[in-house]
């Protein structure tokens, strides 16, 4: 009954928010009755996800520069899902899926911290991921290269110049994007762009005149 009324609540609350060229966004806490899913309604809340939902769609059009629905991916609706469940959260068919078990062990800010990981979700739902074909750690790097740029990367993150590889993944990639970005401005969106159709490292060259192992040394090198 309880998970019944909040379902009743998010759409009503859908119709007034709606935005970014009809877009739709619900969610839905399936984990109403247990300690991470009375949690989220009590420190975050749906209006207030909906609300960031909406807000990081705009968010991550601008930082991709896509100005025009030709450039975005056609999705018109992006479910998300407070679940019982181990992990964080993962997206899948525009379905974001959020843990109300991290939610409820979150010992910090957890409505600044559930923003930068939907920010992140929300990333993976209008990226492009070449196709299937680009790194995996690439494509979670520029999710977090998003949150990093909306001001939503924690303090547990690594600093600049840390990691092993550059396609590492998440917070280790983020960093070194943003140092991508830093020596040619866009160079994500368009990273992202040239990812619609397929994949190479070679897009590394194009975009900057060096191999991506090059760039990661020189990187490196700067932190040293």
């Amino acid at each position: 009954m309880a998970n019944f009324v909040l379902i009743l609540s998010c759409l009503s609350i859908l119709s007034a928010i709606r935005g970014n060229e009809a877009v739709q966004y619900t969610v839905t806490n399936n984990a109403a009755t247990t300690p991470g899913g009375v949690r989220f309604v009590r420190d975050i809340g749906i209006q207030c996800t909906l609300q960031a939902m909406n807000a990081s769609t705009g968010f991550i059009w601008r930082t991709f520069q896509q100005s025009s629905a030709a450039d975005q991916k056609n999705v018109q609706k992006v479910n998300l899902f407070i679940d019982d469940m181990s992990g964080v959260a993962y997206t899948s068919n525009d379905q974001i899926h959020v843990s109300a078990r991290y939610i409820q062990g979150y010992g910090g800010a957890v409505k600044n911290e559930f923003t930068g990981v939907l920010y992140h979700e929300m990333t993976h739902v209008w990226q492009w991921n070449g196709g299937g074909q680009a790194p995996g750690g690439l494509i979670e790097g520029i999710a977090d290269f998003v949150r990093l740029k909306a001001g939503y990367a924690p303090s547990h993150w690594v600093k600049p110049g840390q990691g092993d590889r550059w396609d590492q993944g998440y917070d280790v990639t983020a960093r070194f994007l943003d140092y991508c970005n830093s020596l040619k401005n866009g160079f994500v969106a368009q990273l992202n762009k040239k990812m619609r159709g397929g994949y190479s490292n070679n897009y590394f060259v194009e975009l900057l005149g060096k191999t991506v192992d090059q760039v990661w040394k020189d990187y490196k090198a700067k932190y040293a």
